[in-house]
């Protein structure tokens, strides 16, 4: 998950070395960064994978389905909200996902502490601190609002969808299926809101290729690896620290220091996701020690 978080916290920094800023459009980076994916790994899973595909069963292939309607509703919804209301109440309430993921797990007979809502609403508050969260009232405003909020519950449905999912598929088989139909929902996106997806310059077409192959097939392809391990809850917590992963990242490849109104923010940010973790560990209990017995005489 660090090294998730490392790689998804690199996606702004990535657009402003390759200098690809109004080049490619936003829905376009989204649709290419899947696509290209889809390019790599989709010929893997074919070799490698597929026993375990053509095995699938419906249930698993219907969780892929909604992860990966999920994966382009986030993408569909979260990109044009940073246009309709600022992007700072855009990205707050798109960070609201681990909320909705905590509930996901509720409503599936999951009962987490007290603790774990605690951290959760500390670091969901610490992100809209962190990135200057101001709302506004107007139509546009209140459309681009809705937006995000819809952004974030679609990525606790894809969290919680793939971590069903991954009990049963490899993390390139999940990926392969998942990608690609987010490829194909979000180039209906892209035809259908007329975005250009080609005619681009070369530092554009040089940032998807970063893009694809660091936030999208480093990024989110490890944290499809960490839901077969860790609980969606917890793995939607940590990507929040996109956040101050993104702000180190802009200080050391870009010199940009971020604000000092942001630190508070991003402390607190960081401080909830230790807080809500703590109370996920004390949930879990200590580790049994037969329990890597019982995993083995279950693979065998």
């Amino acid at each position: 998950m660090a090294v998730a978080i490392l790689a998804v916290s690199s996606s702004a920094p990535v657009v402003v070395l390759a200098n690809a800023d109004g080049d490619v459009p936003a829905l376009a980076v989204a649709f290419w960064r899947n696509a290209l994916a889809v390019v790599l790994l989709v010929p893997i899973a074919l070799i490698w994978r597929r026993p375990e595909l053509r095995g699938i069963s419906r249930a698993g292939l219907r969780r892929c389905t909604v992860a990966g309607v999920a994966l382009t509703v986030h993408f569909a919804t979260w990109v044009p909200s940073a246009v309709l209301t600022d992007v700072a109440t855009a990205t707050a309430l798109v960070s609201t996902t681990p909320l909705w993921t905590g509930l996901f797990a509720v409503m599936r007979g999951h009962r987490l502490p007290r603790t774990t809502w605690i951290g959760i609403g500390a670091a969901v508050a610490g992100a809209a601190l962190a990135t200057g969260a101001g709302f506004t009232v107007s139509p546009t405003a209140v459309l681009g609002d809705v937006l995000a909020l819809v952004g974030g519950i679609a990525g606790a449905v894809y969290v919680t969808a793939g971590q069903r999912a991954r009990e049963e598929l490899s993390t390139v088989g999940y990926t392969a299926i998942v990608y690609s139909v987010a490829a194909v929902g979000l180039l209906a996106v892209c035809l259908v809101s007329g975005t250009a997806l080609w005619g681009y310059a070369a530092a554009g077409w040089a940032a998807l290729a970063a893009l694809t192959a660091g936030p999208q097939l480093l990024g989110h392809s490890l944290v499809n690896f960490a839901l077969h391990r860790i609980d969606a809850t917890a793995v939607s917590l940590l990507l929040l620290l996109e956040v101050p992963g993104a702000a180190l990242l802009g200080y050391l490849l870009l010199d940009q220091t971020p604000p000092a109104a942001a630190v508070p923010g991003i402390a607190l940010l960081i401080a909830g996701v230790a807080v809500a973790l703590l109370g996920d560990v004390r949930r879990a209990g200590p580790p049994s020690p037969t329990r890597g017995n019982d995993r083995r005489a279950a693979a065998a």
